[in-house]
């Protein structure tokens, strides 16, 4: 299982040579188009991930960045993989009823040869040492003999009578030639056997039950002395020694340890299936403080954490980036590209003053920290960006005490929101770290005006609004904004412009509802930015027609309108259309010099904002009577206009 010869090794370094030129990029996760994960392999010659799907009977590849580039189907059960000592091939055991090792062209992805292994045999977890294939299946341990012509398969090679039931799970070292270890997976309490090889037979060298159980997946050191183990429990990587499977360690994880791999430079990659603590661990060979963890963000629809899967951990050859196969509760797969994990994450803290005056001297000061010591003497860039350096302006480097803190002077010319960025740029042991820390740092107030603020207007009225800006730095840049009232219509920027030599900045609105005018300077190195509002009224057009009398006559200094007592007058009113709009309409009589109230009424205004009006009941002769239309803002159903009243109608009834 995910074993490399030293051959691999050396072809990997050199075919990777020119990647150490390209700056590490940001872990990555794509989607896999898969139902479950059997295993994880990493060909680093070709720069290619295979991941096996037993329930959907494939291995998917990807490249480095997790691209699907092709899918390898009709493979039932395919569970186990293993790549050969150059790179050129892997190997697949499949069961369900294939029952065969199935091998891969790495270059072309296509099948090259098929070893059947045996009806119902059911082969698993194959690994490779020397010319011999091993595999696990059903209660004992089988090999493919890929030297000889013919690759006869030998069966019934686990003499001990060591295994029950399920296969056991098998790994091997390039730098232990002949050593095979062996783990039943899920069994409680976890069993372990070492063989030697070396004679041509299977020759079980240790065995024992061990701590805990459930194991999911082991992995045997490039130096084949020790083998690691992830249990369901005990909650950490167990090590044994291959000698006689005594403890000899422990790669300290949490709950539930599902997954553990080891790169060619001895990195261990500890995975568990927990989600409340990060998903892996990295770990430098025999240390028990890891150097590295990876938490997983959540991406299932509910919020639940996405989880490592079991035996999901795969290392690049140069240990330049760890695969790792993560599942969510929506029962999406993805492989996640984790870069540089042998390296110590470095943070840096980074404090400035909350507020500051500018062009006066303030102090910024922090931290830097690794779980690996930093080296002595260490040097930050260090950075402020503000509204002059978009950019960011280097600022002199800053030494690192030996305490990991630091602290600078710095006198900020430009007001405004000021922000110090400091940066360590990473070593062979610590990742690149970042920090920054932003400070208001004060601008002066300037003036800015508009005019118009109150006033009410006719209904489509040409009305210049004019922002007159005071004193500023550089910038001498105003926007006005238009917000008519009513939800159907959005705040727009009508003007945008440099004011002229007298600070103004005009725009001519065409007024048909009652507007929010915006007036708003940006700011600029010096001088604060500022807005200002004014809110003007536009009256709707309102107009009443009479009809159905039979003469007029301007008399008493107003025109009138004859009605016989017998005739019902018919008031049309028509004014400014609006969704749900009334028009309140009121009567009134004059008499003895005085006009009195006959009371109003608000009538529905059609779509075409049009409503008539029939004055019926019986109709006193001789008095003289007016009416009129009005918009009521808010009474007549909406606040988009001022109140406007329309002009009085009089109407006099004769016998």
């Amino acid at each position: 299982m995910r074993s490399l010869t030293a051959a691999t090794t050396l072809a990997v370094l050199f075919s990777s040579a020119v990647l150490t030129a390209t700056p590490a990029s940001a872990d990555s996760a794509k989607i896999l188009p898969v139902k479950s994960v059997g295993d994880v392999v990493v060909d680093g010659v070709h720069q290619r991930v295979f991941v096996s799907d037993p329930s959907n009977g494939k291995i998917v590849v990807t490249d480095y960045a997790g691209t699907v580039v092709k899918q390898l189907t009709s493979l039932p059960g395919v569970t186990g993989l293993e790549l050969s000592a150059d790179s050129g091939t892997l190997y697949a055991a499949v069961p369900g009823g294939t029952d065969a090792i199935v091998a891969f062209d790495t270059a072309t992805a296509t099948e090259s040869a098929r070893y059947p292994v045996g009806t119902s045999t059911d082969p698993k977890y194959p690994a490779l040492d020397g010319d011999r294939l091993w595999f696990g299946y059903p209660g004992d341990i089988g090999y493919v003999d890929l030297a000889a012509p013919e690759h006869p398969v030998a069966l019934d090679q686990e003499t001990d009578n060591t295994w029950f039931g399920a296969a056991p799970m098998l790994d091997t070292s390039p730098g232990a030639p002949g050593r095979i270890v062996a783990g039943m997976p899920v069994q409680s309490p976890s069993e372990l056997a070492v063989y030697d090889t070396s004679s041509g037979a299977l020759t079980r060298t240790a065995h024992s039950d061990v701590e805990g159980g459930n194991m999911r997946d082991l992995a045997l050191t490039p130096d084949g002395q020790h083998v690691v183990v992830a249990s369901g429990a005990p909650y950490y990587q167990a090590v044994y020694k291959t000698s006689d499977l005594t403890a000899d360690g422990k790669y300290p994880t949490d709950a539930y340890p599902n997954a553990v791999d080891i790169a060619p430079d001895g990195s261990v990659a500890a995975g568990i299936d927990g989600a409340y603590e990060p998903d892996v661990y990295v770990f430098k060979p025999g240390s028990a403080t890891s150097v590295r963890e990876y938490d997983f963000p959540s991406t299932s629809s509910g919020g639940n954490a996405d989880l490592l899967v079991d035996r999901g951990l795969g290392w690049a050859p140069d240990a330049s980036r760890l695969f790792a196969v993560s599942s969510n509760y929506d029962g999406v797969y993805r492989l996640r590209v984790l870069n540089a994990p042998t390296k110590a994450t470095t943070a840096i803290t980074v404090t400035a003053p909350d507020t500051a005056t500018r062009a006066k001297q303030l102090t910024v000061k922090g931290k830097i920290s690794s779980k690996v010591a930093l080296p002595a003497g260490i040097k930050l860039t260090a950075t402020r960006t503000d509204l002059e350096n978009t950019s960011g302006k280097a600022l002199p480097a800053v030494t690192v005490k030996s305490d990991g803190t630091y602290s600078f002077t710095d006198t900020p010319t430009v007001g405004g929101k000021v922000t110090y960025t400091l940066k360590y740029a990473g070593d062979a042991d610590h990742a690149a770290g970042t920090g920054s820390d932003s400070v208001a740092v004060s601008r002066a107030k300037t003036t800015l005006t508009l005019n118009n603020n109150g006033k009410v207007y006719s209904y489509g009225q040409d009305v210049k609004f004019t922002a007159h800006l005071g004193t500023t730095y550089k910038n001498r840049k105003v926007e006005i904004w238009a917000d008519p009232f009513g939800g159907d219509k959005a705040n727009k920027l009508v003007k945008s412009g440099t004011v002229n030599s007298s600070g103004n900045l005009s725009v001519t609105l065409d007024l048909k509802r009652d507007t929010k005018v915006t007036a708003k300077f940006a700011g600029d190195a010096r001088y604060a930015p500022k807005t200002v509002s004014s809110t003007v009224g536009a009256k709707v057009k309102v107009s009443t027609a009479v009809s159905r009398h039979y003469k007029t006559k301007y008399t008493w200094g107003h025109t009138y309108y004859y009605f016989k007592k017998s005739t019902n007058p018919l008031f049309t009113t028509t004014m400014t259309a609006y969704p749900d709009r009334r028009q309140r309409m009121e009567f009134e009589f004059y008499y003895d010099g005085t006009w009195y109230d006959l009371g109003s009424e608000y009538f529905a205004l059609g779509s075409s904002g049009v409503s008539k009006v029939q004055l019926t009941g019986e109709h006193e002769t001789g008095y003289r009577m007016r009416v009129r239309s009005s918009y009521i803002n808010s009474s007549s159903g909406d606040t988009v206009n001022s109140t406007t009243h329309g002009a009085w109608k009089y109407f006099i009834f004769t016998s």
